[in-house]
């Protein structure tokens, strides 16, 4: 082992010893099927959907916070719609923090080293700096002292988080340049840095940098470190998966929280097998969310979901005939020129218009500019039905 300071020992190991067949198999599990998933769909319908999903990540993320903000709110919070409702507005406000933020990752803003003290700093800078002043103090359990949460600043004491005691604070920026040193893509195969993704993941928890944020900035900073690498993109989301095995998520942290149980558990001081066993967890979540969206963006069967909205809406009188024909052209060819309304359609170009107009108005097809070509919209009204359980449209959080 590389010469390490001594209070930065105490992290290691971090990673799980190369060779390891299961983890290994995981990984280029991953890699192929989230590389399938991301040629699935045209680049632009994949945009529009990335819109879906960072609500979602938002949506899940939160949850596992133990905050549950209706995806209703959520949407409303995007269109700047908030409740007089403190609590509610201050949830809001949070929800759309989080989106804003995954987009400007996702947008390839923010530092360009993604492994680095700076980028983890701001993560929570930018994510903090949105909150409202409620959402910026948190009780020093054992103190019960409020403390202000500065957006992008380390914490400046000490904490404990249920039986793990994070570094003390005089050696956080220690313990991030060992992290940032460790999981560095550049200094890793393939085949290492997915598993980075997942170690990363508990390592930067357990170091506890903030006060308060610690979470959404580590599930954050997974998903810019999976778009780094080449594995994550705008479908999928690995807090949904995180969120609903909540219980399982945790007690696995907790598990790789744990010292070294004997000498066959690894060199460092902390457990080689439960760090594995994190590993092995945060892989399988991430294959399972994977497959989860390559499911229900199978075309066949995503259209055939649409038509039967169409349909049903089209009973209801809510939609015109024709509506079906553009949203497949949509989803087919990426956008839709106004003017190829009526071939699409096959009427006469005024009904044409008139069709794509309703779609238009309900959301369904979407533009930058009022004569510019059309995409595929997904309003919180069309999720239920052409993404099953993609979340919770009712009051109750996911099983």
């Amino acid at each position: 082992m590389e010469q390490i300071d001594q209070s930065v020992a105490l992290m290691e190991p971090m990673l799980p010893e190369e060779g390891n067949r299961l983890l290994e198999n995981l990984a280029m599990d991953l890699t192929a099927k989230a590389s399938a998933l991301a040629g699935q769909v045209h680049p632009i319908v994949r945009e529009s959907i990335g819109d879906l999903v960072r609500s979602i990540n938002c949506y899940y993320s939160n949850l596992i916070e133990g905050h549950n903000t209706h995806p209703r709110d959520i949407d409303r919070a995007l269109a700047d719609d908030f409740s007089d409702n403190l609590e509610k507005r201050n949830l809001q406000l949070e929800a759309k923090a989080h989106i804003e933020v995954q987009r400007m990752i996702d947008a390839g803003q923010g530092p360009q080293d993604i492994v680095s003290v700076d980028y983890i700093l701001w993560l929570h800078r930018e994510f903090c700096r949105r909150l409202p002043s409620e959402l910026l103090s948190v009780e020093n359990p054992s103190t019960k002292e409020q403390l202000v949460i500065t957006p992008g600043q380390l914490r400046t004491g000490g904490v404990q988080v249920g039986r793990h005691i994070p570094p003390h604070s005089s050696a956080l920026l220690k313990f991030l340049r060992r992290f940032t040193e460790a999981y560095s893509p550049q200094r890793l195969s393939k085949l290492q840095q997915l598993i980075a993704v997942a170690a990363a993941h508990h390592r930067l928890l357990w170091i506890h940098p903030f006060y308060d944020g610690n979470g959404r900035v580590t599930r954050l900073f997974s998903h810019a470190y999976l778009r780094h690498i080449g594995i994550g993109n705008s479908l999928w989301s690995v807090s949904r998966g995180l969120a609903r095995r909540n219980q399982d998520y945790k007690a696995s942290l907790m598990t790789a929280d744990q010292k070294r149980w004997n000498d066959l558990d690894g060199r460092g001081n902390l457990t080689a097998k439960g760090l594995v066993s994190f590993c092995e967890f945060f892989l399988k979540v991430a294959i399972d969310q994977v497959e989860y969206m390559a499911s229900l963006l199978d075309t066949t069967r995503l259209l055939s979901r649409i038509e039967r909205y169409v349909e049903e809406e089209i009973h209801l009188k809510n939609l015109p005939r024709g509506s079906f024909f553009l949203l497949r052209e949509a989803l087919f060819s990426g956008e839709v020129e106004r003017g190829k309304a009526a071939s699409i359609t096959g009427y006469q170009e005024r009904q044409a218009r008139s069709v794509l107009n309703e779609l238009v108005k309900k959301g369904l097809l979407i533009s930058d500019t009022q004569k510019g070509p059309v995409r595929l919209g997904f309003p919180l009204e069309v999720v239920e039905s052409w993404f099953p359980k993609l979340y919770p449209m009712g009051n109750d959080a996911p099983n």
